[in-house]
């Protein structure tokens, strides 16, 4: 069992080195971890931030490291250095305070992002610098305890919000042949997924992608991300259902 489980991986491994070689910079997409005053103390986390502050924590890379968070909903986007290294639940790719959530406007159920490192030069720290005093405005004007409270006594009609799906990329491939090896070794190794929720995307020539999923629920995408990691993938990447 133990040579199956270095062979599943070993192929994954293979196609991750494969697509990702060329990058120099971390990019990942996937949920944040909105971080509670009392998750130090429940031992969440390994360090305290103050929510009242534009902080971000990560679990892999390093302090000083600036990162920018995107929410793709609307396009709001804010570039922070890293603060603090410090573990949080595996299933998120970076912790963020209550003001970061605010400041880019996140759906707190659904807190997905894009999360991309960003080299340091001049013109950039002397545009950051600028950046932030705005930042720091709109803070100011949306304080962490307000809440809107809305009146529906009207009658008017709301309309639903469009139900988020997601899906785990489970890796990429230059072949489809690679693809379609790996979504096999899935059922014969693994028992916990349905062969209808796995599925191969092309994306141009030479890169093909296996998915699991679509998942209309943060719950059934989490027990199958945790799954996956348990079983040796590392970096999956989550994108959202079209």
């Amino acid at each position: 069992m133990k040579y199956r489980i270095l062979l599943i991986f070993f192929l994954f491994g293979c196609a991750d080195i494969s697509s990702n070689k060329n990058k120099s910079s971390y990019f990942s997409k996937g949920f944040a971890y909105i971080y509670n005053v009392d998750d130090f103390d429940k031992k969440i986390t390994q360090k305290k931030f103050k929510n009242e502050e534009l902080l971000i924590g990560h679990n892999k890379i390093k302090p000083g490291t600036l990162l920018k968070i995107i929410n793709p909903d609307n396009k709001k986007e804010i570039t922070l250095k890293v603060k603090k290294k410090t573990k949080y639940p595996e299933f998120y790719n970076v912790l963020i305070t209550k003001s970061v959530s605010l400041y880019l406007e996140l759906d707190e159920k659904i807190p997905f992002v894009e999360v991309q490192e960003i080299k340091k030069n001049k013109s950039f720290i002397a545009d950051r610098a600028k950046t932030f005093k705005e930042e720091k405005k709109v803070l100011v004007k949306a304080p962490i305890d307000n809440v809107k409270i809305l009146d529906i006594s009207n009658n008017e009609s709301i309309p639903n919000p469009k139900i988020k799906k997601f899906l785990i990329i489970v890796g990429e491939f230059y072949s489809k042949e690679s693809a379609i090896m790996l979504k096999e070794r899935l059922f014969t190794e693994m028992t916990n997924f349905n062969q209808k929720d796995v599925s191969i995307k092309k994306k141009n020539t030479h890169s093909y992608q296996l998915l699991l999923g679509p998942y209309s629920t943060i719950n059934s995408l989490k027990n199958s991300y945790i799954v996956l990691k348990n079983f040796g993938f590392e970096d999956l990447n989550i994108k959202i259902y079209e």
